[in-house]
């Protein structure tokens, strides 16, 4: 199974590690994915993490075989959930991300 990450840069380098990904799949990392290179890098991928990344009903519809996103926010703004839902894609997002930092402030 092929696990991509398109923007790693928005978790610190090193926290988390990215072993238990490791062990299930074959995992690809790209600190940043622009616009024009989001079909390249997923196109043959089941799992789909991002944060920033955008993923818009062309990309569902022209990429049938991502079964999972999992966003690394707490927001779902960067996909087309309706789409993914469509295509049968599940997508998952992060409720409680930074939920200690924002009560610290």
């Amino acid at each position: 199974m092929k696990i991509v990450v398109l923007d790693g840069y928005t978790l610190n380098p090193g926290d988390p590690t990215w072993d238990r990904l490791e062990k299930i799949g074959e995992l690809k990392i790209y600190d940043r994915t622009p616009a024009e290179k989001i079909i390249e890098r997923i196109e043959d991928a089941e799992i789909v993490f991002s944060n920033k990344t955008p993923l818009t009903k062309e990309i569902f519809l022209k990429l049938p075989g991502i079964k999972y996103v999992g966003l690394l926010s707490t927001g779902y703004n960067v996909v087309d959930v309706d789409a993914a839902k469509e295509a049968g894609v599940k997508v998952t997002n992060v409720p409680t991300y930074g939920t200690d930092a924002v009560s610290q402030f």
